[in-house]
């Protein structure tokens, strides 16, 4: 009921746009020509969307996209990123999770929640990224921010009201000020969010006679500051020096409600859980960089460091009501978990003869996490403590050559990195992990052309995906009496090689592409038959493949411009515990359209879709999303921007797999349909800006 109001008045702006667009070509001359022709300014219109190879850039700073109030509903919007419900992880469809960058600063989730829309000038979805992007991820993000040269001052407010199942808040400050050589750049965001979400799943255990079914709702009442501030000095025209702290301080309260029908053979039991949940979880990160020509060689040196910390901490009171009788207290659970990170990184760059550029590097990092974890049982009177200690160390170098051979463009390069990982529970002599492997992961790229508007580019390379220091730690969520959530302990790295073709013509391109992964992460369940408690977790799959045929066909008709994506997906998953099914074709369609209105009315009408996909050993249902918003500019310096996500309310995922002898049937609620209002003010001018960072930390985006 809350939503009717701005519902109602998002279609009277809607149907006024429409109006609109009848008389979009009698009105583009009468706002471009003065009665007095004091001056004459010619001016070019940019794309949103541009496409070359197959790698999408979006101009996020002149677009409608800005309104957006923070980066990672911004990259939900981008053709072939897919946020998860609870916007911890970022995956890029047929690419798996990306690396992502700002500028030339490798960083996660918690980055981008620190960032201010306002300071974003682009986003690239790189498809093929080269040995300079480090090994870890088929595909990068890659987030340009504004910078200027001018002295100049500049501050943005903004205030967004959304209206999902409830209400939520989000008020930001961004300001940037330069004076000669020194920049100083600060953002404050303050948010009240109210996140609901839901899901339930059936499971059968034949083997132990068990059927099981639970329906868990929670709402979440939740405390965001984000906040950062940053100082480039530009010595030089070539050398600079920079520091950069951003954070994230979140704190949430979330009762989460379940009910559970239980049958263990002859038994049964209906079971109501409550429990009370009070979390807190706060991200600190820090870079230090130097960049150094030396101009007796003609070289670029960069060296960098980086310290991040993340704390986080759950305490849990669960009651169980048994068949309708009473709410008795049966655990209480504290956990905590904290990761502490520093890197530590130098790069040199070359230019050589005939547009050759020699590029080498090399990398030191080092992750120690504490996962404690201690359960108060009721029942018994007795506690549970647990201590486990998790530190990793990366060596790494890579060496890159690029340039061009008569007319074909080339890249070849490889990267080798040495891993040592200890993981010790501190009541046990000798540790759990003990690992120590090197890998060698070769990339090379060739780009012929055909004629000026045609070329055809041939890509391979070997990556490797780490799962964060999160998923590392010994933490779990209690469901009810029977099922818990946990993390594990176990999960070790992923290893894909993939070989790809690429046509391209004008701006529309074609994509061809193969991989083979060894130890893929997927969901999986494991049951213990003496204390009958099935535990739903991440493990390392045997290995998959998939092929993919990608099509990017954008174009322009007047004041329409259009980006659409069709990714068709053949997809084999596979695994020793798990029942094969037959894989099938599926499809991912995307289509992101701008229409330029007049009196500087901006309409965006987006949608994506996926058909049933059958990856082997996963069955998960069709999806089909459409969102739509406007905007309009006062004064230039007022913006508003109406938007209405998920117009018609498609809200459930479902998902199907037996493994493990257990046959499962997964269903979530994703309250993803929204009606919001942006209002943005801002004062002072800055036309670029000169803040530079670059990549001091490979392994940032594992800190979750």
């Amino acid at each position: 009921m809350k939503i009717y109001l701005p519902l109602k008045l998002f279609l009277i702006l809607l149907l006024f746009c429409f109006s609109l667009v009848a008389n979009a070509q009698n009105e583009t001359q009468k706002d471009s020509i003065s009665n007095k022709l004091d001056e004459v300014i010619i001016t070019q219109n940019k794309k949103t969307f541009t496409n070359s190879n197959g790698n999408i850039k979006v101009d996020v700073a002149n677009s409608i996209y800005s309104s957006i109030p923070n980066s990672v509903d911004l990259l939900a919007k981008l053709p072939t990123v897919q946020i998860s419900s609870d916007k911890e992880s970022i995956t890029v469809v047929g690419k798996g999770n990306p690396l992502i960058y700002i500028d030339n600063q490798k960083v996660g989730i918690n980055d981008l929640n620190a960032l201010a829309v306002a300071d974003i000038k682009t986003i690239e979805i790189i498809q093929n990224p080269s040995s300079k992007y480090e090994a870890e991820g088929r595909s990068v993000i890659l987030i340009t921010r504004k910078f200027s040269k001018k002295d100049s001052f500049k501050t943005e407010i903004s205030e967004v009201a959304s209206f999902k199942k409830n209400c939520n808040n989000y008020l930001g400050f961004n300001s940037n000020f330069k004076k000669n050589k020194l920049e100083l750049k600060a953002n404050f965001n303050y948010n009240r969010l109210n996140p609901w979400e839901s899901h339930s799943i059936d499971y059968q255990i034949p083997t132990a006679e068990i059927v099981s079914k639970y329906n868990v709702t929670a709402s979440t009442k939740r405390k965001q500051y984000v906040f950062g501030g940053g100082l480039f000095y530009k010595i030089n025209e070539d050398d600079y020096f920079s520091i950069n702290i951003n954070s994230k301080l979140q704190s949430d309260t979330f009762p989460i409600n379940t009910i559970t029908d239980n049958k263990n053979k002859n038994v049964e039991n209906n079971v109501l859980t409550f429990t009370d949940n009070d979390s807190k979880k706060n991200f600190v990160n820090s870079f230090l960089n130097y960049q150094k020509k030396i101009k007796s060689i003609d070289a670029q040196i960069y060296t960098g460091l980086q310290y991040s910390n993340f704390d986080q901490r759950l305490f849990t009171e669960i009651n169980n009501n048994y068949n309708e009788t009473q709410f008795e207290l049966s655990q209480i659970r504290d956990q905590k978990f904290q990761v502490n990170y520093f890197s530590g990184r130098i790069d040199m760059e070359k230019k050589l003869k005939n547009e050759m550029k020699f590029e080498i590097g090399g990398l030191y990092s080092s992750a120690n996490s504490k996962s404690d974890v201690a359960i108060f049982y009721t029942e018994n009177n007795q506690n549970e403590l647990s201590y486990y200690d998790f530190k990793e160390e990366n060596l790494s170098g890579y060496t890159q050559l690029s340039g061009k051979i008569k007319k074909t463009d080339f890249s070849l390069g490889f990267r080798v990195e040495n891993s040592n990982v200890i993981g010790k529970f501190r009541a046990d002599a000798l540790p759990l992990l003990d690992k120590n492997y090197t890998n060698f992961f070769p990339k090379a790229q060739f780009t012929f052309p055909i004629d000026s508007i045609k070329s055809i580019s041939v890509n391979y390379a070997r990556s490797i995906s780490r799962p964060n220091y999160s998923s590392l730690s010994q933490g779990a969520t209690y469901i009810n009496p029977y099922f818990l959530y946990a993390r594990n302990i176990n999960l070790g790295p992923t290893i894909t090689d993939e070989i790809s073709t690429t046509f391209q013509y004008h701006d529309k391109s074609v994509k061809f592409s193969f991989y083979k992964a060894k130890d893929p992460v997927y969901n999986s369940f494991s049951f213990d038959d003496q204390n009958n408690i099935m535990t739903f977790k991440d493990i390392n799959f045997d290995k998959s493949s998939g092929f993919t045929v990608d099509f990017t066909l954008p174009f322009t008709y007047k004041f329409w411009t259009t980006t659409n994506s069709l990714v068709f997906v053949l997809e084999k998953i596979e695994d020793d515990t798990a029942v094969f099914i037959a894989s099938k074709p599926y499809l991912y369609y995307t289509s992101n359209n701008e229409f330029k209105l007049p009196k500087e009315y901006f309409l965006i009408l987006n949608f994506w879709g996926l058909t049933k996909q059958n990856t082997g050993v996963f069955e998960t249902n069709p999806r089909f999303r459409v969102d739509m918003a406007i905007s309009k500019t006062f004064s230039k310096k007022w913006n508003c921007t109406l938007s209405c996500n998920n117009v018609f309310k498609s809200t459930i995922e479902t998902e199907k797999f037996t493994i493990n002898n257990i046959n499962s049937k997964a269903r979530y609620v994703v309250d993803s349909h929204e009606i919001s209002l942006s209002v943005k003010y801002s004062f002072g001018k800055i036309k670029e800006t000169e803040f530079k960072e670059k990549n001091a930390d490979e392994n940032s985006n594992r800190i979750k």
